[in-house]
């Protein structure tokens, strides 16, 4: 999966599957690869747990907002449990974004498969 998100071509970012799990995910960060986290969740849920660089675009402004996305590289989209964050990631590839992934399971599964100190709630 990782060899796949750091592809620079668009056929590769075409075949992109919809999800990546955490332990998939961690290690494109830990090779540096190129993404841009979009976390969906509320305010006050980054608060409480988040994995650090992202850009915070609520789902319920992702309509108006989705322009400030970049096309050109991979949008891991996250939230509490991964449905707000598939929403998201289904509409994303309906509108342009074909390199837009969910993290399957959230934030909880980051918690249980890479962080066991992020709070869950």
């Amino acid at each position: 999966m990782a060899r796949e998100m750091t592809s620079e071509a668009g056929a590769a970012a075409a075949e992109l599957p919809v999800e990546i799990d955490p332990v998939d995910f961690n290690r494109m960060r830990q090779e540096g690869a190129r993404h841009l986290i979009v976390d969906v969740r509320e305010k006050w849920e980054l608060e409480v747990a988040n994995l650090g660089e992202s850009l915070h675009l609520p789902l319920g402004d992702l309509p108006a907002r989705s322009a400030e996305l970049p096309k050109d590289m991979p949008l891991v989209i996250l939230c509490r449990t991964g449905r707000r964050s598939l929403q998201a990631t289904l509409w994303l590839r309906s509108q342009g974004y074909p390199q837009a992934v969910n993290l399957r399971g959230g934030v909880h599964q980051w918690s249980d498969d890479i962080d066991p100190t992020m709070r869950k709630y």
